[in-house]
C-alpha cells in the first residue's frame, strides 16, 4: 500500500510540474504575439445582431467595438427597431437561426429600405442550408465560414459573397491555470452526432485505463454506453468551464459533425464540409494538444504535425494518443505552437478587420 501510495504522490507531482511548465511556456508565447491593434478606428457606426453562442458573440461585440467608433448590439427581435433610432452604416447579423422571429427577413428588407447596409455571417454552413438559401438573398453581403457553400449563395442569386473563416476569442479561449478536478488525460466536449458516437464505440476498450472526459447531450446512442458511461456527463458546458476543461487536459480530441441531411442537419442539398469548426480555434487558443479529423481547409489555417495533430480513424487516434501520453515535452511544445498560431492568426479582431475591408468600410 505505501508503495502505491508513493507512486500517486510521485505521479502528482510530475503531473503537476509539467503543468506549470505547459503553462509557463504559455505565457512565454503570449508575450511574444505582438497585439493586433488598429492604429485608429474606422468612421463608421455597426449594429450587431448576436445569435446567442456567446463564445463567437462575444468575441465578435468586442472586436467592433475596438475597431469602428460606435457599435452596439440589438436583440434577434428589435434589430429594425434599433436601426431605426441607432442609424448604422451597418447591420451585421450573426447566423439568422433558431433565434431570429419568423419576419427577420422582412425586418432587413425594411432597414435596407432606410438605406443601411446589412450583411451576414454564417458560421454553421452548411448544417442549416436548407434555411440559409432561403434568407441569404435578404442581405447586400453574406459572409460564410464554409468554403463549400460560397458558389451555393452565388448560385442563390447573391451578388457578393465572402468566405471568412472562423476565430477564438483570446479574452475566453486562453491558458489558464485549472484545479485538479479539470486534469485529464483525454477530453473531448460536444453533442454526440452519430459519427462521434461512432468513434467512442470503437474505443470503448481502449479508453478503460485512461483518464477520460465526455461531455455533453445524446450520448445514450452510444452502444458501449456501459463501458463508457462514468467518463460521460449529460450536460451543457458553458464557454467558461470548457477552457477550464480545456487547459487541464493532455489531449483534446475535436471530430467535426457530419454533414449529411438527417435527424441532427437540415441540410437536403447535402453540401460537404470543407472547413474547421470553431472548436479547432478554441482549443488552440488554450495552448492544449489538440487531435482533430481533417477538413479540407485545415491546412490553411493549422499545420498538422507542427501546431495539431489529425487522425483518420480510430486506430490512428489511438496510436497518436499513446505517443502523446508518453512524449510529455513533444506534446506541450506542440501546444505552445497550436498558440502562437491562434493568438497570431486567428483572433475575432483579426475576422472583423477583414469583413470590414471587404464591405470597403475604412
Amino acid at each position: 500500500m505505501e508503495s502505491l501510495n508513493n507512486l500517486d504522490t510521485s505521479k502528482a507531482y510530475q503531473d503537476g510540474f509539467l503543468e506549470g511548465y505547459r503553462f509557463g511556456g504559455c505565457q512565454a508565447v503570449l508575450e511574444r504575439v505582438s497585439m493586433q491593434e488598429s492604429p485608429s478606428k474606422i468612421k463608421c457606426r455597426v449594429l450587431y445582431v448576436p445569435q446567442g453562442f456567446e463564445a463567437i458573440d462575444r468575441g465578435v461585440a468586442e472586436a467592433l467595438s475596438e475597431l469602428t467608433e460606435e457599435s452596439a448590439v440589438a436583440a434577434p427581435g428589435s434589430a429594425l427597431a434599433m436601426a431605426v433610432s441607432f442609424r448604422p452604416d451597418l447591420v451585421l447579423v450573426m447566423n439568422g437561426l433558431h433565434v431570429f422571429p419568423p419576419e427577420h427577413e422582412e425586418q432587413i428588407q425594411a432597414i435596407r429600405g432606410l438605406g443601411i447596409r446589412t450583411a451576414i455571417w454564417f458560421v454553421d454552413d452548411p448544417y442549416f442550408t436548407d434555411d440559409t438559401v432561403r434568407m441569404a438573398p435578404a442581405y447586400d453581403e453574406v459572409f460564410t465560414h464554409e468554403l463549400e457553400c460560397v458558389e451555393l449563395y452565388q448560385r442563390m442569386g447573391c451578388r457578393k459573397v465572402h468566405y471568412l473563416p472562423l476565430a477564438a476569442n483570446p479574452q475566453m479561449f486562453r491558458p489558464v491555470r485549472s484545479s485538479l478536478q479539470y486534469h485529464y488525460d483525454i477530453c473531448f466536449i460536444g453533442n454526440a452526432f452519430w459519427n462521434r458516437a461512432e468513434l467512442f464505440d470503437q474505443m470503448a476498450s481502449y479508453l478503460q485505463d485512461k483518464k477520460v472526459f465526455i461531455a455533453g447531450q445524446h450520448w445514450e446512442r452510444l452502444a458501449n454506453y456501459g463501458l463508457l458511461s462514468r467518463f460521460i456527463s449529460n450536460r451543457w458546458i458553458e464557454p467558461e468551464e470548457t477552457v477550464s476543461y480545456y487547459n487541464g487536459a493532455k489531449i483534446v480530441i475535436n471530430l467535426h459533425r457530419p454533414t449529411e441531411a438527417g435527424s441532427d442537419n437540415r441540410n437536403g442539398l447535402n453540401i460537404p464540409g470543407g472547413s474547421i469548426n470553431p472548436r479547432t480555434y478554441e482549443i488552440g487558443g488554450c495552448g492544449t494538444l489538440q487531435m482533430t479529423d481533417c477538413r479540407s481547409d485545415l491546412t490553411q489555417h493549422y499545420k498538422p504535425g507542427y501546431d495539431i495533430e489529425t487522425f483518420a480513424d480510430a486506430a490512428e487516434l489511438q496510436a497518436k494518443i499513446d505517443y502523446y501520453l508518453t512524449h510529455d515535452h513533444e506534446r506541450i511544445q506542440m501546444a505552445w505552437r497550436a498558440l502562437w498560431t491562434t493568438r497570431s492568426k486567428h483572433t475575432f479582431h483579426l475576422r472583423i478587420t477583414s469583413l470590414l475591408a471587404a464591405l470597403q468600410i475604412k
